[in-house]
């Protein structure tokens, strides 16, 4: 490596996702010099093609391909870019659901936890984001979902989407309003920096206090060194990398023990007519048996289409030429179960396991088998649900038979809702953070994204995360303030 960099600042923001963008804008804004550190890429919108290879290789960790070990093992994503997740992600919006923040605010002992205060920043997000729905026509993967749940006469809705539209588009000319057009920009136009392609390696801490941090710069496979000093340190990586990043620095009380997903069963289904939109999903999500399961359409790029059918290729495998006949839908439930992230010494990315309860293996049977169905009654020829010894579905005799096979432990589970590895709240019987993200045992390292919340809601987690890092950056704004 060559002679270290250095870097000064008041604030070092690791992360620049739903958490870390919000957080610098609010910060920068408020006189703060804020220097954010991405171990991504800036990759600009339109030089991928959504949900393709080539996005998962440039803006996921790993390829788009990680794993928490378990019975089963459940996959799962994590954006490594400028924006994080929000940029890769449907751009689904949900706000909180109202009982769930009271439920956190009394179990976990947050002060000055007001859900409609909350509620307030949500409205402010949703201006800034420009969420909205569809504004034309939708596309034939969406209606699917509508058309089924209807004859069902199963509760379901459109959700609403960060996005901008041309006058007269249809949905898929949505412009995504993500952190790189959205908070990213705000938090520059007041003087924020950000180094991207920058991992941070160690936090330096003096007693309660952390005083510096140690980075790699990597570019085209060359690395160098790089230090910064700080007043203070907010960690932004996510519900993987946050915990891990605390532990690393020694920080482990409650840290990553707590780890709270939204598991997901997928299937294929095909139709006479071709339905496949490979740059977008389904805006429609069937909520009938919520907040226990919940279904909605997944990215059904042809590569993944081709995924989705490996679990029984013997059977599948001669569907995948035709794919533009094919769409993937996908059953979520909300886990009692639980999970640990674990840094390992000498290893890059930190050891991640997960285990179900023998409720959740039940809830995802339930939750594949009713999809089916939904599938079914929209008009499918043939469903191709993903567990290891599937039948095809055809009717109803065929669903009961693939309800009887089916089992948790041969299923591809995976999930893109990661959060709770670093709870906030007074209680710290719970609690790896006080009500405002503040690490207990520290006076000057904070958490601020999807690792603060105490538990999964039940929903798309990043209206929530957005909202809880406002109200956050607000209140260390009035404390540092002066």
């Amino acid at each position: 490596m060559t002679r270290a960099v250095h870097h000064d600042c008041d604030v070092l923001i690791v992360g620049s996702g739903a958490g870390g963008a919000t957080t610098a804008a609010v910060l920068a804004e408020a006189g703060h010099d804020v220097l954010i550190v991405e171990e991504g890429s800036w990759v600009e919108q339109g030089s991928t093609v959504p949900f393709s290879l080539d996005q998962m290789d440039k803006q996921y960790r790993s390829g788009g391909v990680t794993v928490a070990l378990g019975l089963p093992s459940i996959a799962y994503t994590e954006g490594r870019c400028a924006g994080g997740g929000t940029e890769v992600n449907s751009g689904l919006y949900w706000r909180p659901p109202e009982a769930t923040l009271e439920l956190w605010r009394t179990k976990y002992q947050i002060r000055d936890f007001a859900s409609s205060d909350l509620l307030d920043i949500c409205a402010e997000v949703e201006s800034e984001l420009s969420v909205q729905k569809v504004p034309g026509e939708h596309t034939d993967a969406s209606d699917i979902l509508r058309r089924g749940a209807d004859r069902l006469g199963w509760r379901n809705d459109e959700i609403p989407r960060w996005m901008t539209y041309p006058e007269g588009a249809g949905a898929t000319e949505g412009q995504r309003q993500s952190m790189t057009r959205t908070y990213l920009p705000r938090a520059f136009a007041s003087g924020a920096r950000i180094l991207c392609d920058h991992r941070l390696d160690k936090i330096t801490r003096s007693g309660r206090r952390a005083t510096g941090a140690e980075l790699t710069h990597t570019v085209d496979g060359e690395s160098s060194a790089v230090t910064v000093a700080f007043r203070d340190v907010i960690v932004c990586g996510g519900a993987i990398q946050t915990p891990a990043i605390l532990q690393r620095t020694g920080l482990r009380h409650r840290v990553g023990r707590t780890l709270a997903v939204h598991p997901t069963v997928k299937l294929a289904a095909r139709f006479d007519d071709p339905v496949n939109t490979p740059e977008d999903v389904s805006v429609f999500q069937v909520k009938q048996f919520a907040p226990n399961i919940s279904f909605g359409g997944s990215a059904s790029h042809p590569g993944l289409v081709a995924l989705a059918l490996t679990d029984n290729w013997r059977d599948f495998g001669s569907a995948v030429t035709a794919w533009p006949e094919l769409a993937i839908y996908y059953a979520a439930i909300t886990s009692e179960g639980r999970g640990l992230v674990q840094a390992i010494p000498g290893v890059r990315d930190p050891l991640v396991t997960y285990r179900l309860t023998k409720r959740d293996r039940d809830l995802l049977g339930q939750g594949l088998a009713r999809l089916a169905m939904v599938m079914l009654e929209a008009g499918a020829e043939e469903v191709y649900p993903s567990f290891k010894q599937a039948p095809i579905v055809r009717d109803r005799a065929d669903l009961a038979t693939m309800t009887s096979m089916f089992a948790a432990s041969k299923a591809s589970v995976m999930t893109v809702h990661l959060c709770s590895t670093a709870p906030m709240g007074d209680d710290e019987r719970r609690c790896a953070t006080d009500s405002h993200g503040l690490v207990h045992g520290t006076d000057n390292v904070f958490v601020n994204d999807a690792a603060l919340l105490p538990e999964a809601p039940g929903v798309n987690p990043q209206a929530s995360v957005m909202a809880i890092a406002i109200r956050n950056a607000r209140r260390y704004c009035d404390e540092r303030a002066g």
